[in-house]
């Protein structure tokens, strides 16, 4: 996907989110994040949104604290959370592709890398605000939804500080079972996983699904669809792969 998909995915993205969250009210309960209410929502996204724009606009060349939240609730919240989705849209769309700044998973570039995370943790937290409805969350399109798989298997969980070991070595796959059929081959030691695309050797477990469902699934706000082996993989991820 190109950067201005990913800027125009945030943008839709938080105004999702907002009017998800002003509906729900800031006690209510965000059913897929249960020790959160949607106020603790709306100030982590947020804040994560200030936090990104400070990258893109003043260009940071190493790792900043996330700010905290301020200490508002109800129409005031939403009111600085609006602003600060709004200035990390302007940013991004602003910013120069030679961008030079810090960031943490590999990218073309760190404007690419920006744009594409916050595209996906402004979706995944707009499916956490919606689930305070107790609603079918809106439709995530197919492409940026497997795009969001690969972020995760390849990106996040590539990194040493992923907790998603086995003692025995373990393989693990996913597959789309739409469009293209993309799959993805995971492979679980005692180190790091490593995942890579395509159907590479035998495996342990498979998930498959449409990429919307697997997307979800992997990010931990929704059910595997469907599953055939060693389902322990399944719980092993359920347990261990909270970022």
């Amino acid at each position: 996907m190109e950067t201005a998909e990913f800027v125009r995915t945030v943008d839709r993205e938080g105004r999702l989110l907002a009017v998800a969250a002003e509906e729900a009210g800031p006690e209510a309960k965000v059913a897929t994040c249960p020790d959160w209410r949607i106020q603790d929502l709306v100030g982590h996204i947020g804040a994560v949104h200030r936090w990104a724009t400070a990258y893109v606009v003043e260009g940071h060349s190493a790792f900043r604290r996330l700010g905290t939240p301020p200490d508002l609730d109800g129409d005031a919240l939403l009111g600085w959370f609006r602003i600060g989705h709004r200035r990390l849209v302007d940013a991004l769309a602003a910013a120069p592709s030679d961008l030079d700044c810090w960031h943490f998973l590999p990218a073309p570039s760190p404007l690419a890398f920006w744009a594409r995370r916050q595209a996906h943790e402004t979706t995944i937290h707009r499916v956490d605000a919606e689930s305070a409805l107790r609603e079918t969350p809106t439709a995530i399109e197919p492409a940026f939804a497997a795009d969001g798989i690969d972020e995760l298997l390849r990106g996040f969980q590539a990194r040493s500080r992923s907790q998603v070991r086995s003692e025995e070595p373990r393989v693990l796959r996913v597959r789309v079972t739409e469009g293209e059929g993309e799959v993805w081959t995971v492979r679980l030691s005692r180190e790091k996983p490593t995942a890579e695309r395509g159907d590479t050797g035998a495996a342990d477990c498979e998930v498959a699904g449409t990429a919307e469902e697997l997307y979800l699934a992997l990010w931990n706000r929704g059910p595997f669809p469907a599953v055939t082996g060693d389902t322990g993989l399944v719980d092993l991820w359920r347990t261990t792969s909270a970022v």
